[in-house]
């Protein structure tokens, strides 16, 4: 599975699609959300950690090897949430998204982000999400309604 592959667009050009993994980190009762930096189409955008699948990787170790590079901190990857296929102006993204837990005294080092925290239920809907993530975010909000 590569982290690129090439569609037709309505006018027939050719739009990259993107595969990424997503990490849906949850502890006492608030989900990990990091904002991007100012370059793209996402520019200043939330989103869920995770980054692209490299050639021949797994959604699994891509998310690993990204949160790892992208925070600096080991994640434990619980179960698949679901896969959410999104189209941008420029690009499409396959979003693999996973539902994980991080180590309890992590520390981060943003490496590609500007700022992170952790939302509860009733404020994630308070930054402003990455269009592809929205699906994972009404996720979060029901698991975190739930108790998870």
């Amino acid at each position: 599975m590569g982290s690129l592959s090439n569609g037709t667009d309505t006018d027939g050009s050719t739009i990259r699609t993107i595969e990424v993994a997503a990490s849906i980190c949850v502890r006492d009762g608030r989900v990990f959300a990091a904002q991007r930096g100012g370059h793209g189409e996402l520019a200043y955008r939330w989103e869920f950690p995770g980054g692209k699948l490299e050639p021949g990787e797994s959604p699994e170790q891509a998310l690993i090897r990204e949160i790892s590079e992208e925070l600096q901190v080991d994640i434990r990857i619980i179960e698949p949430i679901t896969v959410v296929d999104h189209a941008y102006r420029t690009f499409s993204i396959r979003l693999y998204g996973f539902l994980c837990t991080l180590a309890p005294e992590v520390d981060f080092t943003l490496s590609e982000h500007v700022d992170c925290r952790w939302l509860s239920a009733d404020e994630l809907e308070s930054v402003d999400w990455s269009d592809a993530d929205l699906p994972f975010v009404r996720w979060a909000k029901g698991y975190l309604h739930q108790g998870g």
